[in-house]
């Protein structure tokens, strides 16, 4: 081929016109140079750019690199790419040797209660073993073992720990498909941190956009470490500018540089292994919140559902930050199956090499949303898969978004002749509320599609089988199987009440996969639990115990009675060849002055010409009457790249429609230059608060220390020449006092059960290191606190502890060690009160932590009643390790003690139960674990 810049510039500009010219896109022809953005331009999308790549490969006999699908603006970055692969030579590997097939491994792993134990079981079984087959743009593949897996991670939890985090805080990871993500995970994990992985910036059109966005998720998380590459840098920057809670942006690189010792973080199976952020709200984002419990207790539900064996192997391109990829991961690392993974840009850019890494790897396992196989049956070219066998892909899942049986049909009749089976279709259910998969077919066989009568089904909501055959008369529904073990769905009608079978209604579901709320979000979590279900906010009905999914609940259409599902009306009207396929949104809009909804369809198109839309318009209302006698209300045609989606590819109706109403619809977006410079500037003066923020913190600080240093060496005076008693009193003063002097008023509510002579168990909620001083200036003098054996070797602390008598343990629990249960179970017996924090420790992030059994047991054994206390606004005072503190106020709730009537193991949990709903009631903060997941019961 040439490699004359000028013939590769004319050559490009004539393959650009012949594709627009086949999309009847006029304006975008006569847009047409060298110069011109394939975006904001053209018009081309990611979709429309994977037909465009592969035209140039074929017309310059050249192999693009994958990165072209981001990186290229222009076609003028195009040529470029062209010229540079044509010098270099690059060739795509398709002619692969078969993968090794590795032995079987067979072990033991149901005992393991965190995914950290699986991680290192597997190791420990194996270090040697490969893991991850990372394919990259040549298909070559970097192998990850499981000894390199948990050394590389622990690594990262080296750096993080170094860096202040500390357990339970979250960090947030916002990076590509590649082994440092798979690193980075488990480095968090090990660490006793939260990850909360957010997808990268690929977009330059929508940079502020997706700013907008990942600032909220940063700011719900209230994530302290922010994990990403390199190139996203200037991004992090100016989104570290909107996150209070950031202490810092980082590199992979940066942390695997620190050196010392890790610290082992003692981790169980309560305690939360991810913070997974739903996509496709208009509003604040819900972060869903997941135990290892939760975690592990879905990934032995799927392998009894399919059933899972360590002969099996998968293969995978789904994003890690989506909850269905990063599950692919996971359960791979369960049950030891090796994994193949490709980018998204991969499978994108060449669907083909998904099904070829099948085929190399005799993979058995392998899936991904309904769009995944459209773009298969769509997109590749059968020279492109000459010698293709699928014959060893026993169940390829179809989830994640509406599932359409027109797809399986054609993706079966496409890819029968290269060994692929109807039965290995796997349709299924899931979301990230319940970890990932809820139902699963109970075995192999034929998709189950109900056909059902569309008029009983729009007027009535009952699925009725269909007996006419006319098309426009049937609907198809894809059966999805049955609930996993321990785990339970049902249909209710508005009320609640549990619906009749094939009739329509809202889907519940419960069982140990359920999430333990909504991060930070009380509201919205208390929204969808009902009675102990949970709302999944789609519809759906039930065959038996088959579950059918019709729609999402927010986007059906109520028009004329009728009931109407968006996803028919945009698969009608994507026919139309001027209309862009899978760039169709439907949705109602309230319309008092007829009492019912009015249909509008908003769809994309690249000719805009006034003489063009009309034809359009008038073709969209006729197909619509055509097919389902009813015509939209309104037809909204708009440019490339204007239906919003969601990160994953999923049509966001909720934002269009908001959209629609506020009436930015049809507003063009800034380029990306100009969105930039738009943050810089909010960033800078974000930066120029923070630091004013700063001084003013910074003097309150020197205000603070001021009093302190005043103040405290008569405290230490008392402590050094006074008895036990006489000095916890100086102390009480004191501390109450200094509140008052740092202009931090203290209200104290419930002084009355103070009052007592016998002794009592405080329980007290834990949010800041100010806690202890707070209690110590309230409480009666002579109170003992439980303080972990670490302050023991700070030197004025440890002058506290000693003189007043505190209690040092090992754990944050305790009652893991027997001789600092019965040290205090003695002080009681000796008449004295005892103060423990349940929680066990604080950390940065709002909201009120499990609590440990200890205080709830030593009260049922020595027959002592507990005094739960609340302490409301002291986080945020001094917040987790922040050193800057600034003024406020402090309410101080004092409950009715609880007294234990027996020793027994229901005792201790109804304590526990009455405690923690009382300090809840008035800390101020929302509660992270409301609900205790278990088995669906029989």
């Amino acid at each position: 081929m040439t490699t004359d810049k000028k013939v590769i510039e004319l050559q490009l500009l004539a393959v650009v016109q012949d594709f627009l010219r086949e999309l009847e896109a006029e304006r975008a022809l006569r847009a047409v140079t060298i110069d011109a953005s394939l975006d904001r331009d053209l018009g081309i999308d990611s979709l429309g750019k994977v037909e465009l790549l592969h035209r140039i490969e074929s017309s310059f006999s050249v192999h693009l690199p994958e990165s072209a699908m981001v990186e290229a603006e222009s076609l003028r970055d195009l040529a470029k790419l062209i010229e540079q692969a044509g010098q270099n030579g690059a060739i795509l590997t398709t002619h692969q040797q078969f993968a090794p097939i590795l032995e079987a491994a067979s072990f033991d792993l149901s005992t393991a209660k965190t995914l950290v134990d699986v991680l290192k079981s597997q190791v420990a079984k194996d270090p040697n073993r490969p893991h991850i087959y990372l394919q990259n743009e040549l298909g070559q593949e970097q192998v990850i073992r499981y000894g390199q897996l948990h050394e590389e991670a622990e690594k990262i939890a080296k750096g993080l720990q170094h860096r202040g985090i500390r357990p339970g805080e979250t960090v947030a990871i916002m990076l590509p498909t590649g082994d440092t993500f798979f690193y980075t995970f488990f480095g968090i994990l090990l660490a006793g941190a939260v990850p909360v992985p957010i997808y990268p910036p690929f977009r330059p059109d929508r940079i502020e956009e997706y700013a907008k966005r990942e600032v909220k998720i940063l700011q719900n998380a209230q994530t302290r470490i922010l994990i990403t590459f390199a190139r996203a840098a200037i991004l992090s920057n100016i989104l570290q500018t909107f996150i209070p809670s950031l202490k810092e942006v980082t590199t992979v690189k940066n942390l695997q540089k620190t050196s010392g010792s890790m610290e082992q973080i003692s981790i169980e199976s309560n305690d939360p292994a991810l913070i997974q952020y739903t996509s496709g709200s208009t509003g604040d984002p819900k972060g869903v919140l997941l135990t290892h419990e939760n975690f592990l207790a879905n990934i032995r539900g799927l392998g009894k559902a399919i059933p899972i064996t360590n002969s099996d192997v998968s293969v995978s391109w789904l994003p890690l930050y989506h909850d269905m990829g990063l599950m692919n991961w996971l359960g791979s690392l369960y049950y030891g199956v090796p994994l193949t993974v490709l980018s998204p840009l991969t499978f994108l850019s060449r669907p083909e090499r998904w099904l070829w890494a099948i085929h190399y790897h005799r993979a058995t396992l392998s899936g991904g949303p309904n769009f995944a196989y459209e773009l298969c049956a769509k997109k590749i070219n059968p020279k492109d898969i000459e010698g293709l066998d699928l014959s060893s892909w026993k169940f390829a899942f179809n989830g994640a978004e509406g599932i359409n049986p027109k797809t399986l049909e054609r993706f079966h009749k496409k890819f029968s002749r290269y060994g692929f089976k109807m039965e290995s279709f796997a349709p299924v259910y899931g979301l990230a509320e319940s970890t990932v998969a809820l139902t699963f077919p109970t075995e192999k066989r034929v998709p189950r599609v109900d056909r059902i009568q569309r008029n009983i089904f729009e007027l009535e909501g009952k699925a009725i089988t269909a007996t006419n055959e006319n098309d426009k008369d049937i609907l198809e529904f894809v059966g999805c199987g049955e609930a996993m073990s321990n785990h339970a769905v049902r249909i209710v009608d508005e009320a609640g009440i549990e619906a009749a079978e094939r009739t329509v209604g809202n889907l519940q579901f419960r069982g140990p996969s359920s999430m333990q709320g909504y991060f930070n979000n009380p509201a919205a979590t208390q929204k969808v639990f009902h009675d102990g279900w949970w709302d999944t906010g789609d519809l759906g009905y039930l065959v038996g115990k088959e579950l059918f999914i019709t729609g999402r609940k927010k986007d059906l259409i109520i028009k004329a009675g009728r009931n109407l599902y968006p996803e028919e009306v945009e698969e009608i009207v994507s026919q139309i060849p001027s209309i862009r396929k899978g760039c169709v949104i439907a949705f109602g809009v309230n319309d008092p002055n007829t009492g019912t909804e009015k249909l509008v369809v908003v769809a994309e198109t690249y000719d805009l010409s006034k003489e063009a839309k009309q034809k359009i318009h008038n073709e969209v209302i006729e197909k619509m009457a055509v097919d389902l006698g009813i015509p939209p209300d309104a037809v909204i045609l708009v440019p490339p790249r204007t239906v919003p989606k969601t990160s994953s590819g999923k049509l966001q109706r909720s934002a269009c429609k908001q959209a629609y109403l506020d009436g930015k619809l049809t507003q063009q977006k800034l380029p990306a230059k100009i969105q930039m410079a738009k943050l810089a500037l909010i960033s800078i003066g974000r930066k120029c608060y923070r630091w004013l923020t700063y001084a003013a913190k910074f003097l309150y600080l020197v205000y603070v220390g001021s009093i302190i240093l005043l103040t405290l060496p008569f405290v230490m005076m008392a402590l050094f020449l006074l008895s036990q008693q006489n000095a916890a009193k100086i102390t009480r003063i004191w501390a109450r006092n200094l509140f008052r002097l740092i202009g931090c008023p203290v209200t104290v509510t419930g002084m009355e059960f103070l009052k007592t002579n016998s002794s009592m168990i405080y329980v007290s909620n834990h949010s800041s290191y100010a806690d202890v001083l707070i209690l110590l200036g309230i409480l009666p003098p002579g109170i003992i606190f439980t303080a972990k054996k670490e302050l023991s070797s700070m030197p004025i602390v440890r002058t506290f502890i000693k003189k007043l008598g505190y209690i040092l343990v090992d754990r944050m629990d305790f009652t893991k060690s027997l001789e600092n249960k019965n040290h205090i179970e003695d002080a009681i017996k000796q008449g004295k009160s005892i103060v423990i924090f349940p929680e066990g420790t604080f950390t940065y992030a709002t909201g009120l932590r499990p609590f440990k059994l200890g205080a709830f047991t030593v009260s049922a054994e020595t027959k002592t009643p507990i005094c739960p206390i609340a302490i409301y606004g002291v986080r945020n005072i001094l917040r987790g390790d922040n050193i800057l503190p600034k003024p406020g106020m402090i309410k101080f709730t004092i409950g009715k003690p609880i007294y234990p009537k027996e020793n027994n193991w229901n005792e201790m949990i109804r304590l526990h139960s009455l405690v923690r709903a009382e300090i809840a009631k008035h800390c101020g903060e929302p509660v992270i674990d409301i609900i205790v997941a278990g088995p669906v019961p029989d």
